[in-house]
C-alpha cells in the first residue's frame, strides 16, 4: 500500500514522523498501517468508530457534530472523549450544521395596548414546569409559490413545539391558529402564560380575546430585543440551519409537509437538545411522566 511519498522522505531523512503526520493530518498509526498493509488496534478501533459516527451523523440528517455525537455514542455505552470523535469527524470530512441569523420580521403597533414581560428571558428547562410556561414566534420561507410563514408554540419547559401552523399570509390568524393546535393537543391543566415578541399579531385585541377564552396569559418581551424570545428564537435558527436553508421548494405544500416531518417526525421525538442534557423532548417529558 503506497505512503505518502512526504512522510516517506521525512522518515529517510531521520526527521519526526510524527511532525510529518501532524502537518499532513494523518495519524501516525495510519501512517504505519499503510507502510505495512495491516491495521493496528487503535487504527482498527477508529475505523470501527468512524463508521458508527457515519451512521449517527447520517441519521441525524448532517446535523450533529461532535457533541451530540458523542452524546449518542455515550448513551449506547460506547467509551470514547469527545476530542477523539471530533478527530474522526473532522478525518471523515463531517461536521453539524450551524445556525444563522435569521432576518428580523416584527411588526410592531404603537397603539397596542401594554402587556408584561412574565417570562424575564428566564428559559431554564424544568421538569415541574411542563405546559406551564410557553413560547412563539413566527418565521418564513420562499417557494416558487411565493411565501410561507411559520407560527409556533413552544414549551420552554421541554423544548417540545406544541403547536405550530402554516399560511400565506402574516395576519393573526396564523398566530390563532398555532395557539388554539397548542391548547388542543396539550390540553393545560392549568393557566398557562404565552410569551412572545411585540408583533402585531400577539398585541392584537383579536389575540388577547382568544387568549382569554382558552386560558392563557398573555406575555411579550421588549421591543427590538431578540433575547427575551431567546427560545423560539433558536428554535428558528435550528429549523433553518437544520432543514430549510439551502434548498428550494417548488410549492408551499411541499415545504409544509417538510417542515411537518421535521418537527413531528424528528424534533419533537427525536433530536438531542443539550440544555436537556442530551435527550429529545419526547424523552424528557417521559421521565418527567413516570
Amino acid at each position: 500500500m503506497k505512503v505518502h511519498p512526504f512522510i516517506e522522505a521525512e522518515k529517510q531523512g531521520g526527521h519526526n514522523v510524527k511532525r510529518a503526520c501532524e502537518l499532513l493530518g494523518v495519524s501516525r498509526a495510519a501512517f504505519y498501517a499503510r507502510r505495512t498493509g495491516t491495521l493496528g488496534p487503535r487504527a482498527a478501533r477508529d475505523a470501527q468508530l468512524t463508521e458508527r459516527i457515519h451512521q449517527i451523523h447520517r441519521h441525524s440528517r448532517g446535523a450533529y457534530g461532535a457533541p451530540r455525537v458523542h452524546a449518542v455514542l455515550r448513551r449506547e455505552g460506547i467509551v470514547c472523549g469527545r476530542r477523539r470523535v471530533a478527530r474522526l469527524m473532522r478525518t471523515a470530512g463531517l461536521q453539524g450544521r450551524h445556525r444563522r441569523r435569521r432576518q428580523q420580521t416584527t411588526i410592531a403597533d404603537p397603539a397596542a395596548a401594554l402587556r408584561p414581560d412574565l417570562i424575564g428571558r428566564d428559559f431554564t428547562p424544568d421538569p415541574a414546569a411542563i405546559d406551564t410556561r410557553w413560547c412563539g414566534d413566527i418565521t418564513y420561507l420562499l417557494t416558487d409559490e411565493g411565501w410561507l410563514y411559520l407560527a409556533t408554540v413552544i414549551d420552554i419547559a421541554s423544548r417540545r413545539v406544541v403547536g405550530w401552523a402554516t399560511a400565506d399570509h402574516l395576519r393573526t390568524e396564523l398566530v390563532a391558529e398555532a395557539l388554539q393546535t397548542a391548547c388542543r393537543q396539550r390540553r393545560p391543566a392549568q393557566e398557562v402564560i404565552f410569551h412572545s415578541d411585540r408583533g402585531c399579531q400577539y398585541t392584537s385585541g383579536a389575540f388577547a380575546d382568544l387568549a382569554e377564552r382558552l386560558g392563557v396569559r398573555l406575555s411579550v418581551g421588549r421591543t427590538g430585543q431578540c433575547w427575551d424570545n431567546a427560545l423560539a428564537e433558536s428554535f428558528f435558527a435550528t429549523l433553518k440551519g437544520e432543514l430549510l436553508d439551502g434548498r428550494s421548494w417548488p410549492s408551499r405544500a411541499a415545504a409544509r409537509s417538510a417542515i411537518f416531518e421535521f418537527i413531528e417526525g424528528w424534533y419533537n421525538l427525536h433530536r438531542l437538545h443539550s440544555s436537556l442534557g442530551y435527550v429529545s423532548p419526547a424523552t424528557y417529558e417521559a421521565a418527567v411522566a413516570v
